[in-house]
C-alpha cells in the first residue's frame, strides 16, 4: 500500500469511528509503528487534520476544536486539470500580490496551504511548480501603496479620491469614488466604483491611478446584481451601454481552436457544412472584442454587426497603409511559419 493509498485509508477509518485504536490503524494499513507515526505527522503537519491521542479511550481521534472550520479532505495521488491550474494560478497571484503591504499577514497562510496541498500527493511542490507552468502575458506595473489604500477602502467601506490616467483619451482627471469590487483579469487588476463625478459605475485600471487618498466619508454600496447588470453582460472588461450579439465565421484551420474556447459566458457557436465555425458573442463595447478578432487577422470575418464589422475594416485598412511600404519590399522573400502558440502546425496541440 502507497502513501497516499494510506492517507485514504486512515480518512476512511476515522469517517467510520470516532475513536481509532493504534492497533486497528496497524493491521488495517499493514505499516510498522515508525509508518504508522510518521502517516499521523503529516496528516496533522500537513494537511491540518487535527488528530490527537485520547488517553482515556485509548485510541485516536479528529478533535473538532482545533479544526479552522473548513472540510478536512485528503489528496489523491494527482489533481485533476482544474484543481491543479486552481492551485498553481493561485499560488502566483498569491506570491506577486502586494509583498510585505495590507494583504502579506493573509497572503502568507495562503501559500504555505497551498505549497502543502501542491506537495500532498506522491510529488514535492517544488518538482510540481518546475513541470506545469503558468504563463501570465500583458501584465502592467502598479504602485502597491496605491493597492494597499484601495485594498483599506474596499474592506473598510469608505470613499476615494483618486487622480486617475485615461488612456484612451491621455488624459487625467480628479475623481471622487465609492469602490465595490476589484477584479483580477487577464493578469491586471481592475476596480468596479460608483464614481461620484460621473454619477454612475465605472470601471477603473488599478495600474492607472496615479495618486490616491483615503477619505473618511462612508461609500456609497451598489447591490451586486447592478454591478453585474450594468458592468457584467458585455464582452471583456470594458463595459458600455447597449449589448449587441457579435457574429463571427472563423475559417475551418482556426475553428479546431476557437470552437472549444470560452469567450463568453452567454456565447453560442456551431459549425458550419465546409467547416467553418460560426461564435456569437454579447458585448457593449467594442474595444477588447476588435483586439480578439484581429489576432486572428484573415481567418476571422466579422458577420455582424455592421458597426463592428466596419470599425474592424477600418482598422484593417489603416494597417495596411502602415505596412504598406514594407509588405512591397518584403513580397518576394518567404517570411517562413508562424512562432506563435497555437499557430504553427509544427506544435502538438
Amino acid at each position: 500500500m502507497g502513501p497516499a493509498d494510506r492517507l485514504v485509508r486512515i480518512r476512511s477509518l476515522f469517517s467510520r469511528s470516532k475513536i481509532v485504536s493504534r492497533f486497528t490503524l496497524l493491521d488495517e494499513l499493514g505499516v510498522s509503528p515508525a509508518t504508522l507515526k510518521r502517516d499521523l505527522a503529516f496528516l496533522r503537519d500537513s494537511m491540518n487534520t487535527p488528530i490527537v491521542w485520547d488517553r482515556d479511550a485509548a485510541g485516536y481521534r479528529i478533535d473538532p476544536s482545533q479544526t479552522t472550520g473548513a472540510q478536512i479532505e485528503l489528496p489523491g495521488m494527482w489533481f485533476s486539470d482544474k484543481e491543479i491550474h486552481a492551485l498553481l494560478t493561485m499560488q502566483h497571484l498569491l506570491a506577486n500580490l502586494d509583498p510585505g503591504g495590507l494583504l502579506a499577514p493573509h497572503v502568507e497562510p495562503l501559500i504555505q496551504r497551498l505549497n502543502k496541498l501542491l506537495g500532498a500527493a506522491d510529488n514535492p511542490a517544488d518538482e510540481i511548480r518546475r513541470r506545469v507552468l503558468i504563463v501570465g502575458i500583458g501584465k502592467r506595473a502598479m504602485k502597491l501603496t496605491h493597492f494597499e489604500n484601495i485594498g483599506a477602502a474596499l474592506l473598510g467601506r469608505k470613499r476615494l479620491r483618486i487622480r486617475y490616467y485615461a488612456r484612451g483619451r491621455d488624459e487625467e482627471s480628479e475623481r471622487e469614488i465609492s469602490p465595490q469590487r476589484l477584479v483580477h483579469y487577464r493578469e491586471n487588476w481592475y476596480l468596479d466604483a460608483w464614481c461620484h463625478l460621473r454619477g454612475g459605475l465605472r470601471n477603473f485600471a488599478v495600474d492607472s491611478v496615479r495618486r490616491v487618498e483615503l477619505l473618511e466619508r462612508a461609500a456609497k454600496d451598489v447591490p451586486n446584481k447592478t454591478l453585474d447588470s450594468v458592468l457584467g453582460p458585455g464582452y471583456g472588461i470594458f463595459a458600455g451601454g447597449a449589448v449587441q450579439t457579435a457574429r463571427l465565421r472563423f475559417s475551418p484551420e482556426r475553428a479546431r481552436w476557437v470552437a472549444s474556447e470560452h469567450w463568453h459566458p452567454d456565447q453560442r457557436g456551431a459549425f458550419e457544412p465546409d467547416g467553418s465555425y460560426i461564435l456569437e458573442v454579447p458585448f457593449s463595447d467594442h474595444r477588447e472584442l476588435m483586439m480578439d478578432v484581429l489576432k486572428h487577422g484573415r481567418h476571422c470575418e466579422v458577420l455582424g454587426p455592421e458597426g463592428l464589422r466596419k470599425r474592424v475594416a477600418e482598422e484593417v485598412v489603416c494597417m495596411v497603409r502602415s505596412f504598406s511600404e514594407l509588405a512591397v519590399q518584403a513580397h518576394p522573400v518567404s517570411l517562413g511559419p508562424s512562432r506563435m502558440r497555437g499557430a504553427n502546425s509544427q506544435d502538438e496541440i
